[in-house]
């Protein structure tokens, strides 16, 4: 698709890392000129200094009935991979769980190392307390990774190609949400001050699009009911393109992301597939992370710029 090539090595070269307020702010300025070339109206939405974010907005949110959104900060480096599993969910907790475990065993034998020689038993658990809780504080606010393909440049790309590839239209609006890998402030934020758009449309949220061969397509509990919806999305992303998709209607999914803070929502990710495990997303938050196929952007342009005129019509909002 035209444009994708340029616009990917621009992001990946000039704006890799969106992480302190400064790469946020230089990289918005960029964004802001880019939807403009692609006939969108846009502009920063603040919400305070407590909570800090600053989503770009594109188009009137008091008029559409479809959100389009893509976090894009970055976050920080992580010793082992933030594993995802959208399918398998038990997989999902156990690896967290194991890697939460792994980093209190680490500072436990720390503090036993410190302590021990000191003949000081009522060291150990203090500084087990302060080296656990320096550990979970570096895993969300340490060192900037610094390969951020796949999350989440590649759903800021796919927003991006969207933009230009459906055109602007008034009952559609884009939104690129601000600290995600701080607790979902900026979708939290986004949520508050637009309620009611929040409770009752439709959100599609583009997360780590770039790397795998299958596309997932997560509707929300809520929204897996809506019947247009669900033959909106087959019939627009259909199979023999470079893609697999996977509509999952049913059974239990999780996606960790800013979906999350919508009622009605849809995620859309790219996977790969291990047999006995099932759908995952590979090394994110590691220096690994470096896959963002041009074809998946591609694929998932084309599939939204025909799946939102197949639905406007038929949304719950």
């Amino acid at each position: 698709m035209e444009g994708i090539d340029s616009l990917k090595k621009y992001l990946l070269t000039v704006h890799p890392v969106r992480k302190t307020e400064a790469q946020k702010r230089e990289f918005r300025q960029w964004l802001l000129r880019e939807l403009k070339r692609a006939g969108w109206k846009a502009g920063e939405e603040t919400y305070g200094k407590w909570n800090g974010s600053v989503n770009v907005v594109a188009g009137d949110p008091e008029r559409a009935t479809v959100f389009l959104c893509a976090h894009y900060d970055t976050g920080s480096r992580m010793l082992i991979p933030n594993f995802v599993s959208p399918s398998n969910v038990l997989a999902h907790i156990c690896y967290h769980l194991l890697a939460a475990l792994v980093l209190f065993a680490a500072a436990f034998l720390l503090a036993l190392t410190v302590s021990f020689p000191l003949n000081q038993p009522g060291l150990m658990l203090p500084l087990f307390l302060v080296l656990a809780v320096a550990g979970l504080w570096l895993a969300a606010y340490g060192p900037a990774n610094r390969n951020n393909a796949n999350g989440n440049s590649s759903g800021v790309l796919a927003l991006l190609a969207i933009a230009r590839t459906a055109g602007f239209d008034k009952r559609v609006c884009l939104v690129f949400l601000d600290n995600n890998e701080r607790s979902l402030l900026g979708a939290s934020a986004f949520r508050k001050r637009h309620v009611e758009k929040a409770s009752q449309c439709l959100f599609v949220n583009l997360d780590c699009v770039g790397d795998g061969e299958e596309l997932l397509l997560i509707p929300s509990k809520y929204s897996r009911w809506d019947k247009a919806l669900l033959e909106a999305l087959e019939e627009s992303f259909p199979e023999g393109e470079e893609l697999r998709p996977h509509v999952l209607a049913k059974g239990l999914q999780y996606y960790p992301s800013d979906n999350r803070k919508f009622k009605f929502h849809v995620t859309v990710c790219a996977c790969r597939y291990l047999a006995g495990l099932g759908y995952y997303i590979p090394h994110l938050r590691t220096k690994k992370d470096t896959v963002l196929r041009e074809e998946n952007i591609a694929c998932v342009a084309r599939g939204m710029a025909r799946f939102l005129p197949a639905y406007l019509d038929g949304g719950p909002c």
